[in-house]
């Protein structure tokens, strides 16, 4: 619920700004921790020729006018990603970013249409390393304020404590009894009649248009999230190849990829990923993507085709986008997110 006084009003800001001055913090111990590793901080544009090519991301349009009168749309990125692979191209090898991104559809306690991401990158090293910077980052959020622990609602985690690693495989078995891997081929290839039956014989509801995706999410949203990150952070790792986004396979087993995403106290917080860098494979998926987009909300958007050429240069890298926003929500123990930004969306 909105609460009755502006964030604007004294009383209100007066409430904010302890919150606010440990975002200062938090951001000012993690940049200097970047450095420390030797790594460059970089500001991509926002405008963009695509805001990213997932099907369940909605971008915010604009019309840019040149000095001849002539107009184009580009769009505000939903992630610095693409800007910040094509740097990867041009030499950079150890670059990070605080950015401001939009996403449209998307507002709640936990989202913003506009938000902070912190997204790094580091060329010649594996998705492991990502994993354990950002469990530095947690414990520095967590230091930054004086806390021991993370928190949201009536939820904490230990970020000090060993992390918890474990498939999708494993967390779908575990927390919804759903035998994911039975609906993946050898090749990577998924069945929604098998996991519709799946989903059928442990009571998870489903509608008889639901695709492959659409189950897992449910399934991911319902029963194994809700488990994640309690006590400790989690890490979710090796993604079914289908959900690969912009990831490579993991190498002898095509049926997952080289994804990961962290959690605490039921919260995802950030994305990761070994790198994909062939540009074809690349097209094939932004355009299965963008397919599936059209099909479900009548749209689609450009590839950028720089990046996807671009690509065929970048050197293996492993990168991740964490949202900051949500880790200092978490260390603070703030309610909402708009409660950790300085100037919330209107």
């Amino acid at each position: 619920m909105k609460p009755a006084d502006p964030w604007w009003t004294p009383t209100r800001h007066a409430d904010r700004r302890p919150l606010l001055l440990a975002r200062g913090r938090i951001q000012a111990a993690i940049r200097g921790w970047l450095a420390s590793e030797g790594f460059t901080e970089v500001d991509p544009a926002a405008l963009q020729t695509s805001p990213g090519n997932e099907a369940h991301l909605h971008g915010f349009a604009t019309r840019a006018i040149g000095n001849d009168g002539e107009g184009r749309t580009l769009f505000l990125h939903t992630s610095p990603e693409f800007a910040m692979k094509k740097l990867l191209a041009a030499g950079e090898t150890r670059i990070h970013a605080f950015s401001h991104v939009w996403r449209n559809r998307e507002r709640g306690v936990l989202h913003s249409p506009e938000f902070t991401m912190l997204e790094w990158y580091r060329v010649g090293e594996g998705y492991e390393r990502l994993m354990g910077d950002t469990v530095a980052f947690l414990r520095l959020a967590a230091e930054a304020v004086g806390e021991g622990e993370l928190r949201f609602r009536d939820r904490v985690c230990d970020p000090f404590g060993e992390p918890e690693r474990l498939s999708v495989a494993e967390a779908f078995e575990r927390y919804a009894g759903v035998d994911l891997m039975g609906s993946i081929s050898s090749e990577g290839e998924v069945s929604a009649a098998r996991l519709g039956a799946e989903l059928d014989r442990v009571g998870v509801r489903r509608a008889g248009d639901d695709t492959w995706s659409d189950m897992l999410s449910r399934v991911l949203g319902e029963r194994v999230e809700p488990h994640l990150g309690m006590g400790r952070v989690t890490i979710l790792d090796r993604y079914p190849a289908a959900e690969a986004a912009l990831a490579r396979r993991v190498e002898g087993d095509p049926r997952v990829a080289e994804r990961f995403e962290v959690y605490a106290c039921g919260v995802e917080l950030a994305n990761g990923f070994g790198e994909l860098t062939d540009a074809e494979e690349q097209r094939r998926r932004f355009q299965a993507e963008m397919d599936e987009k059209e099909r479900v909300y009548g749209e689609r958007y450009p590839l950028d085709e720089d990046f996807l050429e671009a690509l065929k240069i970048m050197p293996p890298a492993a990168g991740i986008a964490m949202g900051f926003d949500r880790v200092v929500m978490l260390a603070t123990g703030a309610p909402r997110i708009e409660d950790v930004m300085w100037v919330p969306v209107g």
